[in-house]
Parts: structure tokens; C-alpha cells; sequence
């Protein structure tokens, strides 16, 4: 196999998306989808879910925090696809902006419920099927995953613990043949990231646009990355080429520099 062929997977991998309806998500999803790939993906919104499927891209409505949806959610995936080579645990929240002591304990639960406890229970109900192919697992953090991020503690410990968790997966089934890694993206274009620049815009009492040249003067590249940024790592990843690249936290972010 050449090098270039090397960094394509294979044609034909099975490939399940947590909160894959949209935004990075659904950018991994058709990402996949593109090179031949079947894809499952789940979201809490039917609607969403029925928007974005066809002959490739399947579905099932699915809450990731939720013990019982995920277990079902990946009983149908592996029912209609035979098995699963790549998890790709997405789903998340961005959780309130707030000092420490104005956040709720309903809004830290929440918080790391979707974004942490989802996470495991990917990898607590995909672990089985990736050891029988050998596969890759991929956690989506964030680089609040390797700074501080002050007023967003709840995201912060999330995304710092879900790092934890890929990387103790790939020392835990790497002898099994499966590989784990997170990535940490930057500042991802999009409506989330747009409502998170407003909050703190509104706390310090500047406009959108002051509060967004603060976010990208913190960027080595002073821009934000895409959904497709991500998508590409994703690919990669499950590619020959990124064959031996396990338990590492990989930054997509034109390097943040501080939060």
C-alpha cells in the first residue's frame, strides 16, 4: 500500500456516531459516508435524525447519557451493520458560563452526564464490538480538555475527564488490538460556539464582535476551525496510516494557546 492510499479508510468500515445529526457530528458522519463507509449516527432530535439519513447514513433517536438508549442504540447498529470497526463518542454540551459559585448542581450534572458519562457509555457498549474487529474508539474533548477554562468549570472537567477516559481505553484494550484517542478541538465555527461568545459577551458587558477578536487573539492561527477540521482527524485516525496512534489527546485547533 502506498503512503497516500494509506492515509484513506478502508472502504466498507462500520461506523457509529453519538449526536451525529449535526455539526461535527454529522461533518464525521458524511466524512466517513464518502469513503464507503456505513455510518449509524444517533441524536436526541427525530427530526434531525430523519433529515440526514439515506442509503448510507442510518439512524436511531438516542439520548447518550441514558443507559438504556445507548444499549439499544448500538444493539441496532450492530444489528443493521454486522458489527462496528469505529465509536466516535460526539455528543456534548457546552454547559453554563458562570462563576463557579453561580453554577447550579442541575447544571453540572447535566453537564458532565451528556459529556462525560456519554462518553463511557460509548465506550462501555461499543468496547465489546471493537475488540471482535480489532477497531478504533475516538472521544471528542475539546482543548478546555488541556488548559483552564475559567467560568466554564463544568464543560472543563468534562472534556479534562474524557481525555482520562480515552487514554486509560487504549492502555486497557490495546492488547486487544483496539486503538483510543481523543481530540481536542479549538474554536469550532458554528451556532454553539456563536451562544457560548454571546454569554461571555453579556457578562463583561462588551459586544459579540470585541468578545470574539478576545476568543481569537488566544488562537497561534487567529481563526477558528471547521467541523470538517475534525472530520479529517476522525478519518484519518481509522485510516492504515494512523494505525499505530493510540492514547494520545490530538489538538485541532490552529493552536489555542490559553482560555
Amino acid at each position: 500500500m502506498s503512503i497516500l492510499a494509506s492515509l484513506t479508510p478502508p472502504e466498507g468500515l462500520r461506523v457509529l456516531v453519538t449526536a451525529g445529526a449535526g455539526g461535527i457530528g454529522h461533518a464525521i458522519a458524511r466524512g466517513f459516508a464518502e469513503t464507503g463507509a456505513r455510518v449509524h449516527i444517533s441524536d436526541v432530535d427525530a427530526s434531525a435524525v430523519e433529515a440526514v439519513t439515506d442509503e448510507r447514513i442510518t439512524g436511531s433517536v438516542a439520548n447518550a447519557a441514558d443507559d438504556a438508549e445507548t444499549e439499544a442504540l448500538f444493539a441496532e447498529a450492530v444489528d443493521s451493520m454486522g458489527g462496528l470497526d469505529v465509536v466516535i463518542a460526539n455528543a456534548g454540551v457546552a454547559g453554563p458560563t458562570a462563576g463557579v459559585g453561580e453554577i447550579s448542581t442541575a447544571e453540572w450534572d447535566q453537564c458532565l452526564e451528556i459529556n462525560l458519562r456519554g462518553a463511557y457509555l460509548a465506550a462501555r457498549f461499543g468496547a465489546p464490538e471493537l475488540v471482535r474487529s480489532k477497531g478504533s474508539f475516538i472521544a471528542l474533548s475539546s482543548v478546555a480538555g488541556r488548559l483552564p477554562y475559567a467560568y466554564r468549570t463544568p464543560y472543563a472537567a468534562s472534556k479534562w475527564g474524557v481525555v482520562g477516559l480515552a487514554k486509560s481505553l487504549a492502555a486497557e484494550l490495546g492488547p486487544e488490538g483496539v486503538r483510543s484517542n481523543a481530540i481536542l478541538p479549538g474554536i469550532v465555527k458554528g451556532p454553539r460556539i456563536d451562544k457560548v461568545i454571546s454569554a461571555r459577551a453579556e457578562q463583561l458587558g462588551i459586544s459579540f464582535e470585541e468578545m470574539r477578536e478576545q476568543y481569537l487573539a488566544k488562537v497561534s492561527l487567529r481563526r477558528m476551525v471547521t467541523p470538517e477540521d475534525i472530520a479529517a482527524m476522525c478519518l484519518f485516525l481509522a485510516s492504515p496510516g494512523g494505525g499505530n496512534v493510540s492514547g494520545q489527546a490530538l489538538s485541532v485547533c490552529g493552536n489555542v494557546e490559553t482560555l
